[in-house]
């Protein structure tokens, strides 16, 4: 995959949308009845990284405050939903350390990963950082979970919604009408290249979490150095 052609091209057609209010509001993100949870597998930015993230999501708050922004505490990378969040999970009901002896088997010895995040991307509800890895050891990691889970009988959900194969982070979930739509467009677009720099991926998380990695809700299992 082309990963600048996949994130120009779904920034283009979901601004397009988003101009034009076919956008999508998450009627969720604010309900006390939403109980979906699973566990994943994710990546956390920097905080020097976390920090200019900061900088474009204070610019928006100014023009839009009402809409969903994620906090340095949630910001994260998934490498993958090993089990998708879904009302009814109950992490009790799982062996938690065949879960974690299964990815180690997927891990590199030396992976030396880093992680550009390089302007922005889009859906029709939300925005999310552009990110660029510098080889393919992210992908193979999840290639080598994808033939390791499927030769388990674990629970598993992998690649149930989409097969994830890039580096993307969501920033910004829409969960209002925009109010002021067109500046809020301008300032997305002033970002569209913006460098928020880059980072070495040290460790990877294995996380029991809700739909949102809401940090008040997200419990650390289990944390891979690499």
């Amino acid at each position: 995959m082309n990963l600048k052609e996949h994130y120009t091209k779904l920034y283009k057609e979901s601004i397009n949308k988003i101009s034009t209010g076919k956008y999508q509001i998450d009627n969720l993100i604010d309900s006390n009845s939403d109980k979906r949870f699973g566990i994943t597998l994710l990546i956390r930015p920097s905080n020097e990284m976390k920090d200019e993230i900061q900088k474009l999501l204070d610019e928006l708050k100014k023009i839009e405050p009402n809409q969903y922004y994620y906090p340095n505490s949630d910001i994260h990378i998934t490498i993958m939903s090993l089990i998708t969040c879904y009302e009814g999970f109950d992490i009790e009901k799982i062996d938690l350390t065949k879960y974690i002896e299964l990815i180690k088997k997927c891990l590199p010895l030396d992976a030396k990963i880093k992680i550009e995040f390089k302007g922005l991307t889009a859906s029709n509800s939300c925005i999310m950082l552009q990110g660029f890895m510098n080889n393919d050891k992210i992908n193979e990691i999840r290639d080598k979970l994808r033939v390791e889970f499927k030769n388990s009988e674990l629970e598993q959900s992998l690649d149930k919604r989409y097969s994830i194969q890039t580096a993307h982070s969501t920033i910004v979930r829409l969960r209002k009408k925009l109010n002021q739509k067109e500046k809020f467009m301008k300032v997305i677009d002033n970002y569209v290249d913006y460098n928020f720099g880059t980072f070495d991926i040290e460790k990877i998380e294995l996380v029991y979490n809700d739909w949102y990695q809401r940090d008040e809700l997200v419990e650390k299992l289990y944390e891979f150095k690499i």
